[in-house]
C-alpha cells in the first residue's frame, strides 16, 4: 500500500470525524499511516460513512461534543496530536434557521474551545479549522471570493462561519504568532472549501444526497432551487489540500499560516439543475429528477463562487477530477454500495484512484519542498 513518509506515524486529532467530510479524511490519513484521534457526536446520519466503514474500529475513537471545553481539552491532551484538523460544525443552512442558538454555539464556541485546547498541547505543530465558503459577505456580483474579501453571511450557519473565521485570526495573532517573529512553532490556517460531494454524504436538504435517495425510492428527485450556483467539488480536491497545508504549516508555521480558499475551476461552479442531470446521467436506468422551485423559503444565496488561486499558486494544490468525472464517481460509489459491496473498501479504492491523479508524491513534496 503507498504510504506517505510525512504522516507515517504522525499523531493527528481530528473533530467531526464521524462526519461524511471527516470520515472520508480519517480514512485517508488512516491509509497514510497516521495515529488517527476523532472527536466528535455520535454519527449525525442513519446510515453513515463512519458507521459502514468501521471507523470506530480503526482509530481512537471519543465521543464528545466540542462545546464542551473540558471535553475537548481533556482529548487532546490524552492524544498529544502534532496536527489537528477542525471540522465539527452544524453544517447545514436550512438547520441554522431552526436551531441558531445550537449552530453558533457549536461553529463559533466550538472553535474557541478547540484552539484553546490547542494552545496548551506542547507537541502541536499545526492546526486547521475547516469553515465555509459561505464565510464570505456575499453579494452576487458574478466574482469568485479572495482570502482578503469581507467576511459575512446572511443566515445563521453562513455567519457563525465568518466568526469562527474571526475567532482562528484572533487566537492566531493573540497566541501563535507575534508580529515579525518568524520564530513561532504552531501554524494556525483557515480552510474554506466549495460545495463538497460524494459517496456516503446522507445529509438531509444537501443536494446530491436527496437526489440518491429518491432515485433509491425509485421516485423522481425534486431539484427546488434550480439555477443557484455554487463551487461544486469532489470531498477529495479539498481533503487533499487540507493535507498539503497541513504539512506546509508544520515546516514553517510563520510563512503558511492564514486563510485558504480551496474551490474548483471556474467551469464546474455550475448551476444546480446541471449536477442533477449529470448524476442522473451517470446513475442510469430509473433515475430521474423534476423542478419544483420552492416558494416561502427561507435565503439561500443565488451566485456563489471562489478563487482557489492562493491555493494553486502557493500550495502547489489543484482539482484533479473534473465536476462531471467526480459525479461519475459519485454513482459508482453509490451503485457499488447498493450491490453490496464493502463501504470502506469502495472509498479506500477510490482514495487510491485519486492518490494515482494527483502523484501521493505531490503531497509528500509540499513538506519536503520548504524544509
Amino acid at each position: 500500500m503507498t504510504t506517505s513518509g510525512f504522516w507515517s506515524g504522525r499523531r493527528v486529532f481530528v473533530t467531526g470525524h464521524t462526519g461524511f467530510k471527516g470520515s472520508w479524511l480519517c480514512l485517508w490519513l488512516e491509509r497514510l499511516g497516521a495515529q488517527v484521534t476523532g472527536f466528535a457526536l455520535e454519527a449525525p446520519t442513519q446510515p453513515s460513512l463512519f458507521e459502514e466503514a468501521g471507523l470506530a474500529r480503526s482509530i481512537a475513537h471519543v465521543t464528545g461534543d466540542v462545546r464542551n471545553a473540558a471535553a475537548v481539552r481533556d482529548a487532546m491532551k490524552r492524544a498529544e496530536p502534532e496536527i489537528v484538523f477542525h471540522l465539527a460544525a452544524q453544517s447545514l443552512v436550512r438547520q441554522s434557521y431552526t436551531d441558531p442558538v445550537e449552530t453558533f454555539a457549536t461553529n463559533v464556541m466550538g472553535t474557541v474551545h478547540v484552539l484553546d485546547a490547542a494552545r496548551q498541547v506542547a507537541g502541536v505543530r499545526a492546526v486547521i479549522n475547516v469553515t465555509s465558503d459561505k464565510c464570505y459577505e456575499n453579494l452576487e456580483t458574478g466574482r469568485a471570493y479572495v482570502e482578503a474579501d469581507t467576511l459575512g453571511g446572511h443566515d445563521p450557519y453562513s455567519n457563525s462561519k465568518a466568526c469562527s473565521e474571526l475567532v482562528t485570526m484572533a487566537y492566531r495573532q493573540s497566541f501563535f504568532t507575534r508580529a515579525g517573529d518568524s520564530s513561532n512553532t504552531v501554524g494556525i490556517a483557515s480552510a474554506r472549501a466549495g460545495n463538497v460531494i460524494g459517496g456516503g454524504d446522507w445529509a438531509v436538504d444537501r443536494l446530491v444526497p436527496d437526489l440518491l435517495r429518491a432515485f433509491d425510492r425509485g421516485a423522481a428527485a425534486v431539484v427546488r432551487r434550480p439555477h443557484s450556483v455554487r463551487p461544486w467539488q469532489h470531498v477529495l480536491e479539498p481533503l487533499a489540500g487540507y493535507l498539503a497545508l497541513a504539512e506546509r504549516l508544520h515546516a514553517q508555521p510563520a510563512r503558511y499560516s492564514g486563510a485558504w480558499n480551496f474551490g474548483p475551476r471556474a467551469g464546474d461552479m455550475r448551476p444546480v439543475v446541471d449536477i442533477a442531470a449529470a448524476l442522473t446521467s451517470a446513475l442510469g436506468a430509473g433515475a430521474a429528477f423534476v423542478v419544483q422551485p420552492e416558494a416561502g423559503a427561507p435565503h439561500e444565496a443565488g451566485l456563489l463562487m471562489l478563487d482557489a488561486s492562493k491555493a494553486r499558486n502557493d500550495l502547489g494544490w489543484d482539482s484533479a477530477l473534473k465536476l462531471d468525472e467526480a459525479l461519475v464517481w459519485i454513482a459508482e460509489w453509490h451503485r457499488a454500495r447498493q450491490r453490496g459491496a464493502s463501504v470502506r473498501d469502495i472509498t479506500l479504492d477510490q482514495i487510491a484512484r485519486y492518490e494515482l491523479k494527483i502523484g501521493i508524491s505531490d503531497i509528500q513534496a509540499s513538506a519536503s519542498a520548504v524544509k
